[in-house]
């Protein structure tokens, strides 16, 4: 039921028995990159350590159906959620602050979207009538932030829209927000996350951009309630009074949102303004008594700056341009500082382009004190990965392979110590005569028909621990289950053919399906750590809750440090 149709006496009745959410609708303004997502993740984190139950949306105005089929490069990680939804890397954000699951149905985006209306066209769900952008994509949007709140149970749902405001993509997003706030007026309301610059030669911080931003949003029909005012250096007084001014938002919801030098410590600053109580008072909810110790205390050990380690991550997917950045694997750098500050050390991650490590050797590698190769695909930068791999094997330097890195960790072993000169994935090499990885057989067909988006092994998977293993050891730090629950994404597996060959020279299998026709974990038990798994642990690592595994790696790591 749309939010935009009439109600009828019986679902007027139904919904005045059902408690009424509430919605905070989080915009960009200014430029993409904002922090529009760790914004909604901490507002996220603020109410609920009010007592409230939250969750989370992220609306993304690409067609794309999901994130799955994209450049990690261009559009950062791609988060795979448990129900195996390839998602935007702002869901994991949401899964971390919140250190809860977030589900398919908390993701949308204006392919998936226009693909369901168009579906339900085809099968006549809607009588005959003349299928429009508006009103019909805008009640779509809305029905699917219903079914999100009817899953969820929410008290409270934010709302990412992606993309800035002023952009074309998303004004069908901010018009069914718009809606929702015309019918539910107490129940909505709106943040905009802008950016306020310091020009170098200026010195002084500039409120225009904003106040164009705010302008945009108003021309959608849309006022906001709260102004998050991003930029290097906490917003003064005098500039909170003339966003205020110019923008019809009270000066004491402008918030002021300084550079940070964590992102966990954002719902920190946020309280510094009182931005639950103010919220909560705005939507007429009970300001609860706020406990969120557990995450100060968290906070407060991501800021040990000694001992210090050095981590190398192999990979190829952070260069743009002439620039670096390591949003492609955003979720192995927030586990490593999880998993950091449980061992009260500070991680310094060095980043290897896997190219370059053909290149220059073992000089790459000067100074670690662990390396981890994530995940990744295809034959570029491959040779690169392998080499480091052997280097850590023989050096007896931590490794921890990660999908990707797991597979190039059993094809290095096949090579060097089974001699199987040729041995590869065909991934990289379809015509190797020694196939250590091969394509999984539901995949072969998809494969040949171009069946790309959506089709790989996604979501939760069991995995059964081998006793005594390295694996099995660290996770029984944590728990006491024998078959844990990983995340996945990957078309390619071990090849079972190789299995007795490899297990003899040294191999161990420490991990496997429950039916033992799946590898998912290996290692070498005469290594500090030599560990590789075919999931992803990086998934479900949070901040109040790490990784057995990389706890296991930061501990090994640090205890080869000399100090």
């Amino acid at each position: 039921m749309s939010t935009s149709m009439p109600l009828n006496k019986k679902q007027k009745e139904t919904k005045n028995e059902k408690k009424e959410t509430k919605f905070i609708f989080v915009v960009g303004g200014v430029m993409s990159g904002v922090g529009k997502g760790v914004t909604t993740a901490s507002i996220g984190q603020i109410l609920q350590a009010r007592g409230y139950n939250v969750s989370a949306i992220k609306i993304d105005p690409y067609i794309n159906i999901d994130a799955g089929t994209m450049n990690p490069i261009e559009h950062g990680e791609v988060f795979v959620t448990d129900d195996g939804d390839e998602t935007d890397q702002d869901i994991g954000n949401y899964e971390r602050f919140l250190n809860k699951n977030i589900t398919s149905q908390n993701y949308m985006t204006t392919g998936r979207v226009y693909q369901s209306v168009i579906s339900r066209e085809r099968n006549l769900e809607y009588k005959g009538k003349c299928v429009q952008v508006v009103p019909h994509i805008p009640m779509e949007i809305r029905d699917r932030i219903e079914k999100a709140v009817e899953i969820t149970g929410a008290d409270i749902m934010t709302i990412e829209i992606g993309g800035t405001v002023g952009e074309y993509e998303n004004l069908l997003f901010l018009e069914a927000a718009r809606v929702m706030k015309l019918y539910q007026p107490k129940n909505v309301l709106f943040v905009i996350v802008s950016y306020l610059p310091i020009p170098n030669k200026i010195g002084e911080m500039k409120t225009k951009p904003t106040q164009h931003a705010v302008r945009n949003l108003q021309s959608a029909g849309i006022q906001p309630d709260f102004i998050v005012a991003r930029s290097e250096k906490p917003i003064d007084n005098y500039r909170r009074e003339k966003l205020s001014i110019n923008c019809n938002v009270p000066a004491e919801n402008v918030i002021s949102a300084p550079d940070a030098d964590s992102i966990y410590d954002i719902p920190l600053n946020f309280e510094k303004d009182n931005l639950s109580s103010r919220i909560l008072e705005k939507f007429g909810l009970e300001v609860k008594k706020i406990d969120n110790e557990a995450w100060r205390k968290m906070v407060q050990k991501t800021k040990v700056k000694s001992p210090e380690i050095n981590i190398g991550i192999v990979g190829k997917y952070f260069a743009s341009g002439d620039f670096e950045f390591g949003d492609s694997y955003i979720s192995v750098i927030e586990a490593i500082k999880h998993a950091s500050a449980y061992n009260n050390c500070k991680t310094n991650i060095h980043w290897l382009g896997a190219e370059d490590v053909e290149e220059k050797g073992a000089k790459a590698f000067k100074g670690l004190d662990g390396i981890i190769i994530p995940q990744g695909w295809g034959k570029r930068g491959s040779e690169g990965k392998i080499a480091a791999i052997k280097y850590c094997r023989e050096n007896k330097v931590p490794y921890f392979g990660l999908c990707y890195g797991m597979q190039m960790a059993v094809i290095e072993f096949a090579r060097n110590i089974a001699k199987l000169k040729d041995a590869n994935s065909e991934e990289i090499n379809p015509k190797t005569t020694n196939p250590v990885f091969h394509i999984m057989p539901d995949q072969e067909k998809l494969i040949s028909e171009k069946g790309y988006g959506g089709t790989i092994r996604l979501g939760a998977w069991p995995c059964r621990l081998k006793a005594k293993t390295r694996l099995a050891q660290a996770y029984a730090k944590f728990t006491n289950l024998k078959i844990v629950s990983e995340r996945h994404r990957h078309r390619y597996e071990f090849n079972m053919t190789y299995k007795n060959q490899l297990e003899k020279l040294g191999l161990v299998f420490s991990g496997t399906s429950p039916d033992g026709k799946i590898i998912e974990a290996i290692e070498i038990s005469d290594h500090p750590f030599f560990v590789g798994v075919q999931f992803h642990p990086e998934y479900i690592s949070r901040p109040l809750s790490p990784h057995p595994l990389f706890v296991e790696f930061i501990r090994v790591a640090k205890k080869g440090l000399k100090i």
